[in-house]
C-alpha cells in the first residue's frame, strides 16, 4: 500500500499505517477476527474493566457464537448473549462487568474472584441486583459465584458489625475502646487514646462509591502521619481468623502499655 504499512494482527485483520499495535488494537483485532457478535471476555475483559491487577499479557479471550481457534486467541463458545451482558468499552465490544465476573468464576481461584468482585464494586461497575439477575438468567453456570454472592448477602450491617466487634473485644478480655468519637477532626469507629490505636470496620459494602473508598484511605494516611496506628477489621477476618485479629490488638495494646 503506497504511503502506508500493513501490520498483521490476526488472519484477515490488519492495522494500516502502524508498525506496532497497542493492547486496544490487539483486543479489537481479536474480536473482529472472530466474526459478527463476538465480544472481548474473561481475563481480557476483566483487565479492560480494571478488575484484575496489571496488564493481561496472556492470549486474548473472546466469546463468540462461531469461528475456529486462532493463534493468540482463546475462543469461548456461546450461542447467544443476553443484551444486558454486552457493551462497548473504549470502542471494543466487551462483556458487561457483571457477565465478566460470572465468566471469571469458572477460571479464577476463589480469592482472586473475590478481589475482582471487590474492584468492580469499588468502581461502581455493577451492583448486587445486576449480579443476582445474571445468576438467575444462567442457572448452573457457576455455583461458586452464586455461593459467593449469597455469602456476602448475609454479611452484617455496619451497626451489627460494631456490636459484634465490641462483643469480640469483651470476650477476649481486651480493654473497651471509645466508640464513634472524633480524632483530629475525623470520626473513627473505635479508638484507644492511651495506645494511639484506631480500629475501623472495613468492607466494600460500606463504601457507596470509589470516592468514599479513596477518602477513607487518605484519612488513614493523615492519622498515621500524626502517630496513630489504624487497623481495619473486616467481618470475614473477624469470623474466620479471630485468633489472629485478637493477637494483633493484644500486641498493639501491650506495646503501648510497656
Amino acid at each position: 500500500m503506497r504511503g502506508g504499512r500493513l501490520h498483521p494482527l490476526h488472519r484477515g485483520v490488519y492495522a494500516v499505517g502502524h508498525r506496532a499495535v497497542d493492547g486496544n488494537g490487539r483486543d479489537l483485532a481479536a474480536v473482529l477476527a472472530c466474526g459478527a457478535g463476538a465480544v472481548l471476555s474473561h481475563q481480557s475483559a476483566a483487565a479492560r474493566w480494571e478488575m484484575i491487577r496489571g496488564v493481561w499479557r496472556g492470549p486474548v479471550h473472546v466469546t463468540a457464537s462461531r469461528g475456529g481457534e486462532r493463534a493468540g486467541i482463546v475462543v469461548h463458545r456461546a450461542r447467544a448473549l443476553h443484551p444486558d451482558d454486552t457493551t462497548r468499552h473504549h470502542g471494543i465490544p466487551t462483556t458487561s462487568p457483571a457477565r465478566t465476573l460470572l465468566d471469571l468464576a469458572d477460571r479464577l481461584p476463589l480469592r482472586a474472584l473475590e478481589r475482582a468482585l471487590a474492584q468492580a464494586e469499588v468502581q461502581q461497575l455493577t451492583s448486587r441486583e445486576e449480579l443476582s439477575a445474571l445468576v438467575s438468567r444462567a442457572p448452573g453456570r457457576s455455583g461458586k459465584f452464586a455461593a459467593l454472592l449469597a455469602r456476602d448477602a448475609q454479611a452484617p450491617t455496619r451497626s451489627e458489625l460494631e456490636e459484634r466487634f465490641l462483643a469480640f473485644l469483651a470476650a477476649r478480655n481486651l480493654p473497651p475502646p471509645l466508640v464513634n468519637q472524633r480524632v483530629h477532626g475525623f470520626e473513627v469507629d473505635f479508638h484507644w487514646p492511651h495506645a494511639r490505636l484506631i480500629a475501623e470496620l472495613d468492607g466494600y459494602a460500606f463504601h457507596a462509591h470509589r470516592d468514599a473508598f479513596e477518602r477513607d484511605r487518605a484519612r488513614d494516611a493523615t492519622l498515621q502521619s500524626r502517630d496513630w496506628r489504624v487497623v481495619r477489621v473486616t467481618h470475614r477476618r473477624l469470623v474466620e481468623r479471630p485468633d489472629a485479629v485478637a493477637g494483633d490488638f493484644e500486641r498493639l495494646l501491650e506495646r503501648a502499655a510497656a
